[in-house]
């Protein structure tokens, strides 16, 4: 029997207070360094020039993440697609898996500068390059979990369906792929915290949206606190995707829930 934790127990309100007192000790420690003497307004944004740019430019740092979340949210699914279908290539065929295996390791050391001019020239300007990084990025991490959590599965329980009449592919379906889904998860969330990067890269690579880009212009034109704002919304938007696969897992893999003390 699972016992269901209230809300707002004693024990998720001290994780909040931690929270919030560890992001308080870091904004101190961010208006101290940017209120040094040797420290210039150009170098660095205060948390308050921060916070009076996310204020009078909020129309546009909305406009701007819109555009980016997409990038983000396509190349990710792109990446589920391709990291799970690659990780059930590699573990039905194992010739496969001893290929492609240092390829993608091999695939995660090539620098993204690198990478986003070659991708800009096969895809184009429009969102298409954008996607490929993303999902370059997120396919390693997916990939390997998957990989590793269809490994991971009792043997004896699959020799268990093979011998009640399932052939292979159900046998994968119905045992292997639900006791790999913790293992996709994690590395969902790993993939889900990095594909902001990712957005980032292929927009400083040419786009003509999006908060990379909004970044970098600002950057060039000297308004820090602009800039230091649109990286405020870009960890804000990776944290909130990271959440999003985190409630994901708790409906998905119900038995992965900490049982209330």
């Amino acid at each position: 029997m699972v016992v269901r934790s209230p809300l707002f127990s004693r024990a998720r309100l001290g994780r909040l207070a931690a929270v919030v007192a560890l992001l308080g000790c870091a904004l101190a420690l961010w208006q101290f360094v940017a209120s040094l003497p040797g420290v210039d307004d150009l170098t660095l944004a205060s948390p308050g020039e921060t916070w009076d740019a996310l204020v009078r430019d909020r129309d546009l740092l909305a406009s701007e993440a819109v555009i980016t979340l997409q990038e983000v949210v396509l190349g990710l699914a792109l990446a589920v697609l391709l990291g799970v279908g690659g990780a059930v290539a590699m573990h039905l065929w194992r010739p496969l898996r001893d290929a492609a295996y240092p390829l993608l390791v091999a695939s995660q050391a090539i620098p993204l500068v690198v990478l986003a001019p070659i991708f800009v020239l096969a895809f184009d300007y429009g969102i298409g390059p954008k996607l490929a990084i993303v999902a370059l990025i997120c396919f390693f991490p997916i990939a390997v979990n998957v990989a590793d959590g269809l490994r991971a599965v009792d043997p004896d329980l699959v020799k268990l369906v093979r011998t009640l009449g399932a052939d292979r592919w159900l046998a994968l379906w119905r045992v292997e792929l639900p006791s790999a889904l913790p293992y996709f998860f994690s590395g969902l969330r790993v993939a889900a915290s990095v594909a902001v990067i990712g957005a980032v890269f292929g927009e400083w690579a040419g786009a003509d949206r999006g908060l990379g880009r909004l970044v970098l212009l600002a950057n060039n034109q000297l308004e820090t606190a602009r800039v230091y704002a649109g990286v405020v919304v870009l960890a804000a938007m990776a944290v909130a995707l990271f959440g999003a696969v985190a409630a994901a897992e708790r409906v998905f893999c119900p038995w992965r829930r900490e049982v209330a003390r």
